[in-house]
């Protein structure tokens, strides 16, 4: 397995959509984000019907001597206020939990908790709350050497106050703030990476043919499990809330994560060089992803500019 290219591909999916351009607190939808992959408070979730969980399915061939080792990955935002009256806002600190290695026929459930922390430094306080999950993997055999893998990822937050009832007659500010809070206890960006041993992985987009109608049968709530490392291999899978095809790609071409996959690398990096001084001193103000998107486009050559602007792979002419 690639753990590198496997690690550069779950890297992308957890900071996808984190800090769009202009990458400045100010703007809109910076200050109301669109989170992907995003698993509430139980209570909340229940309430509002939205996900408090999160359900991987997917097919593994082998035989009694298979391994398997799930881990869950997610954003844990924090709130960072400014005493100099600056807009707020909500960093993120990466979540991992591993789960012990299984194999079929067994079940297990792991619970994990990160505590609550608050911190003032220089004028800035950070608060992030606390938040409890539950983790259930299961491997069920459902054929000769096949087998069902199910990983479901479960927020488990005590959570009551900061949603006030009849939500939608709240104002603005109320519902933000609300949102705010609930947010500090969510898992943001949630994937799961699952790799495998003395066994393999079944592509659920393209199946073989004996196996597609137990590919059929795999519920896959919030998330969308592919095949990921060097074509071809088949130890590790990547469950993420964004839709990729089997075996994604970062481009070579690209300097660093601009956190908006919508977008094209050029684009995004010419649009940075033209903003205004004081657009850039609130982006360096922002944190430090939002610095180092903007140091490392000001360093980038004019040679290293001309690769983002295209490159032509695959196939052959004849």
């Amino acid at each position: 397995m690639n753990l590198k290219l496997v690690e550069s591909i779950a890297g992308a999916v957890l900071y996808e959509g984190y800090l769009l351009y202009p990458y400045r607190p100010s703007t809109i939808k910076n200050r109301q984000r669109f989170n992907f992959g995003v698993v509430y408070p139980q209570s909340y979730g229940l309430a509002n019907n939205e996900p408090w969980s999160m359900q991987t399915d997917c097919l593994m061939t082998g035989d009694m001597q298979m391994r398997i080792e799930a881990r869950v990955r997610f954003l844990h935002l924090l709130s960072r206020d400014n005493s100099d009256g600056r807009v707020g806002w909500q960093e993120a600190v990466e979540r991992e939990v591993i789960t012990p290695e299984i194999g079929p026929g067994i079940g297990i459930q792991v619970p994990f908790e990160f505590p609550r922390e608050v911190k003032s430094e220089n004028g800035v306080a950070r608060r992030q709350e606390k938040v409890n999950g539950l983790i259930e993997i299961a491997a069920e055999q459902v054929g000769e050497r096949l087998s069902r893998l199910t990983v479901r990822i479960m927020n488990l937050t005590p959570f009551e106050s900061a949603i006030p009832s009849g939500m939608q007659d709240c104002n603005d500010e109320t519902r933000n703030e609300a949102r705010a809070e609930t947010m500090l206890r969510s898992f943001v960006s949630t994937h799961t990476i699952l790799i495998i041993r003395e066994g393999e992985f079944v592509s659920l987009l393209d199946p073989p043919d004996e196996w597609r109608e137990a590919a059929t049968a795999c519920h896959n709530i919030g998330t969308y499990p592919v095949l990921v490392g060097e074509e071809g291999d088949r130890d590790c899978l990547l469950s993420s809330p964004i839709i990729l095809y089997d075996y994604p790609q970062i481009a070579p071409e690209s300097a660093g994560n601009l956190f908006d996959g919508t977008e094209i690398d050029e684009i995004l990096t010419l649009r940075i060089l033209t903003l205004t001084d004081e657009e850039k001193r609130e982006m360096r103000e922002c944190d430090e992803w939002a610095r180092q998107i903007l140091d490392r486009s000001e360093m980038l050559t004019a040679e290293q500019l001309l690769k983002m602007h295209g490159t032509l792979r695959g196939g052959e002419h004849e």
